[in-house]
C-alpha cells in the first residue's frame, strides 16, 4: 500500500539555473519522510538550464518530483497550478532562492498540528554573494531597510501578519481562494490578508529557518524595490487588509520630498519641517549603517538606504496611478 501524501511541497521557478540545484540538494537533506511527500516545480518556461537541473532529479526521484509548465510564467499562476495539481494535506509554497534547514518541513507540518493557524513561516537569514550581494543582505535585514517585516529582523514566535512562502492547510485555499495572477509582486501579503479577514490566523514560528538569497547587483535591488513599491496601490484597491503601514512609509517620504519644497515657498516655516526631516533621516541612516553590520558596507549603505527607499516610494507613486511596471 503506498503512503498517503501529507505534504505537497509547492516551488515556482523561472530562470533559476543558478540557484535551483543547491536547493533541490537542502530538500533532499529535509528530516521529513520523503514516501510522505511530493515536490511540484512549476516553471515559467525558463531560458536557461532550470528545466534541464530539474528533469535530471525528476529521473532520479520519478515518484517524489514532478515538473510542471506554467506558460503566463508568473508566481501566482505557477502556485496555483501546482497546488491544483497536488494531493498533499499540507502545501508548502517554497523559493529557489533558499536553502531550507533539514528540519524545515517537519517543523512547518509540526506548528501547523500544534497552532490554530492557517498558515505558519519561519525566520529568513538573508545572504548575498560578494560585496554588494552582501551589503544589500544587511540592507534587507535592518529594520530601517524593510520596516517592521519581522520574519527578516526579529527572532520572535507569535502571531504575524504575513511569513515568508508560507506552509499552509489545504482547506484555506477553498475558504478564500488562491493566489490572485493580478498581484505577481505581493501575492503573498494579498492571500495573508484574504486569510486574517476571514478570521484565520498567521504563524511565525523561530524555529523555523532558511537562508534566502538576495539580489547580488545595486540594480537588481532597486529594480526589487521599484516593482514591489509599485505593487503598493495596485493592490490596496481590491484588498486593503493585505498590506501594512510599513508599505506606505517609503511612499509618504518621497510623497514629502516632493510636496515640502513647494509648500515652503508659500510658507517659509514649511522648509524647517524638510530640514528636519532630512536631518532626522540621515542621522538613522548612519546609526544604521553603524548597527549591526560589518563597517566595510558603511559607505555602500550609507547611500543605497535612501536610494532603495526613494526607488520603492517612486514605484508606489506610480502605482498609485494605476500604471504597472511588471
Amino acid at each position: 500500500m503506498s503512503e498517503e501524501i501529507i505534504v505537497s511541497v509547492v516551488m515556482p521557478t523561472y530562470n533559476e539555473e543558478k540557484y535551483i540545484e543547491n536547493c533541490i540538494l537542502t530538500l533532499l537533506q529535509q528530516d521529513y519522510p520523503k514516501e510522505q511527500m511530493e515536490w511540484l516545480f512549476v516553471d515559467g518556461e525558463s531560458k536557461d538550464k532550470t528545466v534541464e537541473i530539474l528533469q535530471r532529479y525528476q529521473a532520479q526521484y520519478p515518484t517524489l518530483i514532478t515538473v510542471l509548465n506554467n506558460p503566463q510564467r508568473l508566481a501566482p499562476h505557477a502556485l496555483n497550478i501546482g497546488i491544483r495539481a497536488s494531493k498533499g494535506r499540507y502545501i508548502v509554497r517554497l523559493d529557489a532562492h533558499a536553502d531550507y534547514a533539514t528540519d524545515y518541513i517537519s517543523k512547518c507540518v509540526y506548528w501547523l498540528e500544534h497552532t490554530d493557524a492557517d498558515n505558519v513561516g519561519g525566520v529568513a537569514e538573508t545572504k548575498g554573494n560578494g560585496f554588494v550581494g552582501e551589503a544589500n543582505a544587511e540592507i534587507l535585514s535592518s529594520k530601517f531597510g524593510v520596516g517592521g517585516s519581522k520574519f527578516r529582523t526579529e527572532n520572535e514566535s507569535g502571531y504575524v501578519d504575513t511569513v515568508p512562502f508560507g506552509a499552509f492547510r489545504r482547506e484555506i485555499f477553498d475558504k478564500v481562494g488562491y493566489f490572485n495572477p493580478e498581484f505577481p509582486r505581493s501575492e503573498d501579503n494579498d492571500l495573508n490578508g484574504r486569510i486574517r479577514k476571514s478570521g484565520g490566523k498567521i504563524y511565525l514560528s523561530n524555529d523555523i529557518r532558511f537562508t534566502y538569497y538576495c539580489r547580488d547587483t545595486l540594480g537588481g535591488l532597486l529594480q526589487q524595490g521599484l516593482l514591489n513599491g509599485n505593487a503598493l496601490f495596485l493592490t490596496i484597491r481590491k484588498n486593503p487588509a493585505a498590506m501594512s503601514v510599513r508599505h506606505y512609509v517609503p511612499f509618504c517620504f518621497v510623497l514629502s520630498l516632493l510636496l515640502l519644497p513647494i509648500l515652503s515657498a508659500f510658507f517659509p516655516p514649511v522648509w524647517w519641517v524638510l530640514c528636519g526631516e532630512l536631518a532626522a533621516y540621515f542621522v538613522l541612516d548612519v546609526y544604521f549603517c553603524l548597527r549591526g553590520g560589518k563597517l566595510k558596507y558603511f559607505f555602500y549603505k550609507l547611500f543605497v538606504f535612501p536610494l532603495f527607499h526613494i526607488v520603492y516610494g517612486i514605484g508606489s507613486c506610480i502605482g498609485m496611478f494605476g500604471i504597472k511596471l511588471y
